[in-house]
């Protein structure tokens, strides 16, 4: 099982491998299926929860890469597929992690997430949902705020504006603490204008996603498909190896720019 990018060898050769397989849930759902063992279409779209008819469609997609074939009426993973799963994506516990945080994933614009972040989400194994009930509709605003509060140092991609948040940034700067803050090009102005904040860092808003990195937690959320912040959930972790993987996608973010 591969622990770091370190052991992963031939990278460069397999990078759009990679991508092909991480830029799509139902294509991960549908492999770590057939990774468990050879079904038909039908037992992977009861066991999985997706459509017929995309299981179908992305069997085919996978036959066309000669990624899966077909026996009696059953699919299986080739040799070399089940190898780039076993030595690449560390599928197994990746899938475990998409499975357990499927309803911050689905229906969520996702794909701006660097895929070297991507090779490395089995670090988020701790990771914990956060969503909000219906009584309490700010749940996840106030967890951030108070995240922010208690916190000695700060990066921030920061998609949203909601003063109270600037308000605890513009405290923490305030006390010489160390903020960095990122945020959209198309925003920037009135973040400017409104927070007061003197350290903001544009960036493309078509790369959006929250992310909140403090001395002590991360927290990661997502835009739906519909364009809208998702204000309902969030994963938030404050196990080192979820802070790990935070940072370097925060890394994997500026790197981007």
């Amino acid at each position: 099982m591969i622990k770091s990018k370190e052991h992963i060898k031939n990278f460069d050769t397999i990078f759009e491998d990679v991508k092909f397989t991480a830029n799509s849930l139902v294509r991960l759902k549908v492999l770590a299926a057939l990774f468990d063992k050879p079904q038909n279409i039908k037992t992977i779209s009861d066991k999985t929860g997706i459509g017929y008819s995309s299981v179908s469609s992305t069997i085919h997609d996978l036959e066309l890469k000669n990624w899966v074939y077909r026996e009696r009426n059953k699919y299986y993973l080739t040799t070399s597929t089940r190898v780039r799963i076993e030595n690449v994506l560390e599928l197994d516990q990746t899938l475990v992690i998409i499975n357990e945080f499927f309803n911050i994933l689905d229906g969520h614009l996702v794909d701006m997430i660097p895929n070297e972040s991507v090779l490395e989400l089995y670090l988020l194994g701790k990771a914990y949902l956060m969503e909000s009930q219906g009584v309490d509709v700010y749940r996840i605003y106030k967890f951030i705020e108070n995240s922010l509060s208690d916190s000695e140092s700060v990066k921030c991609i920061m998609p949203i504006y909601y003063d109270p948040f600037f308000e605890v940034l513009n405290n923490l700067i305030s006390e010489n603490k160390d903020v960095e803050i990122y945020v959209p090009q198309n925003l920037l102005a009135i973040f400017e204008e409104k927070s007061g904040i003197k350290t903001l860092k544009p960036f493309d808003e078509i790369d959006s996603f929250l992310l909140i990195i403090t001395d002590k937690s991360m927290i990661l959320g997502f835009f739906m498909d519909n364009g809208f912040f998702d204000q309902n959930r969030v994963l938030t972790s404050k196990n080192k190896d979820s802070l790990i993987w935070a940072n370097n996608l925060f890394e994997n973010f500026k790197k981007g720019l």
